[in-house]
């Protein structure tokens, strides 16, 4: 009898903060990612990727169960994925795969009285009722600690606090896990850089020099705004150069690694995902941060490596919400066959429609300060506030930076009207 083909393994790297524009290979002159570069040069390259809401829990919640904000629960910053949610890491155990998590989890009941950043939430609990399902959970609610991060889980019962850069001391900690595990497994893999604090130290890479980095043409210019811009950025490209590396080790281990066998002593094939839960303004427009619905909080990178795959730029939109579902279909195939990403909903169709969000207001400095929905399309973007009356409308075509908010113009009432039975 013929046996079933092996199942793939799958990873997911999943950073926090990183614009779909802040890499070497989507041509941003100021990064320096030679192994992003490398990944790329071997992945479908999801280009009109978007977060379906930037900011952390809820994009994180919409990319674990497959279901937006605040459908899945997550609806304030401070809740908490309910613990009978539904994750992607059950259905992969359904389909018989051990599961592993390492790294931020940002879904956990925290205290809201307690600062964000610091060992306050570093060290708070999760306990395994609230792990997503997963059968190894090895990691921290929050705190913003990109060196020496606390960590706790699965081998580690009390928060234990880590030397070393958070980047490499979560992928050296997954690649331990990976290099034992013998079994068909899914691992996500969650960085938090390249993340503010972007002053910290990233792992000896030099602070970048604030008056040579590039800026685009929608960043105003003077003032103390265009220098609160070069300075973090100085930090933010040191953070990215400093994940690229931590980055590149961990995904040429899984895709070279002659230990990960089947039980029969055949070979098994890895699918590298690659992504960020939103991205950040860094002074586009006059603002800061995330939340907001422009380009530079809502694109985010989506790579797909996987075996027999040609490398391509894909321009359909798609929304990390759909990650999990191509997830499950790779699962169900086999090393027999050629992996290749599921082709989108609608034929593909430039207009097929990907919804943005935001469910609340996070009343932090900097963010977003209005709840809002849209829908983006690779050449358009509406965006509606809460009681649905058109706030922002990009086109998106003739106009990559958003300079020109066309919401109130009569001539383009018949698309705004179109996009809006979308939302």
């Amino acid at each position: 009898m013929k046996s079933l083909p092996a199942k793939p393994n799958i990873l997911w790297i999943v950073t926090t903060q990183w614009r779909a524009s802040a890499t070497g290979y989507a041509g941003d002159v100021n990064a320096r990612t030679p192994n992003l570069d490398a990944l790329a040069a071997e992945s479908v390259n999801y280009t009109q990727a978007v977060t379906p809401h930037p900011f952390g829990p809820f994009a994180r919640a919409a990319l674990l169960t497959g279901v937006p904000s605040p459908e899945n629960g997550v609806r304030d910053y401070f809740d908490p994925l309910p613990a009978t949610a539904r994750t992607v890491a059950h259905a992969m155990k359904e389909r018989g795969y051990a599961t592993a998590f390492f790294g931020k989890w940002h879904l956990g009941k925290r205290d809201s009285s307690a600062p964000l950043v610091g060992e306050g939430h570093a060290k708070t609990l999760i306990p395994p009722a609230a792990r997503g399902g997963f059968d190894f959970w090895e990691g921290f609610e929050g705190g913003f600690l990109l060196n020496d991060p606390w960590l706790h889980g699965t081998r580690l019962p009390q928060p234990t606090q880590m030397k070393g850069y958070q980047s490499d001391v979560v992928v050296e900690n997954a690649q331990q896990w990976l290099r034992l595990e013998r079994t068909p497994w899914f691992c996500m893999v969650s960085l938090e850089a390249p993340h503010p604090p972007y002053a910290a130290p990233a792992a000896g890479v030099a602070v970048r020099d604030p008056l040579r980095l590039v800026l685009p043409a929608n960043v105003p210019r003077g003032g103390e705004s265009e220098g609160k811009v070069r300075q973090e950025l100085a930090g933010y490209y040191a953070h990215i150069e400093a994940t690229d590396r931590a980055i590149g080790r961990l995904w040429r281990q899984v895709t070279s690694d002659k230990d990960q066998v089947t039980s029969d002593g055949d070979g098994r094939d890895t699918i590298v995902v690659f992504t960020s839960v939103h991205g950040d303004m860094h002074g586009a427009h006059g603002l800061f941060r995330k939340g907001w619905p422009h380009e530079e909080s809502v694109r985010v990178p989506l790579l797909v490596r996987a075996p027999g795959v040609a490398a391509r730029k894909e321009e359909t939109p798609v929304s990390l919400v759909e990650v999990g579902e191509w997830t499950k279909q790779w699962a169900e195939s086999g090393v027999g066959r050629v992996f290749d990403p599921p082709s989108p909903r609608n034929g593909g169709s430039e207009t097929r429609p990907t919804l943005i969000s935001m469910p609340s207001v996070v009343a932090l400095p900097y963010q977003c300060d209005r709840m809002w929905r849209g829908v983006r399309t690779k050449t358009r973007k509406l965006v509606l506030t809460q009681d649905g009356t058109p706030w922002l409308f990009f086109d998106l075509e003739h106009d990559p930076l958003e300079m020109k908010n066309l919401a109130g113009d009569p001539a383009r009432s018949g698309e705004i009207e179109k996009l809006r039975r979308m939302v």
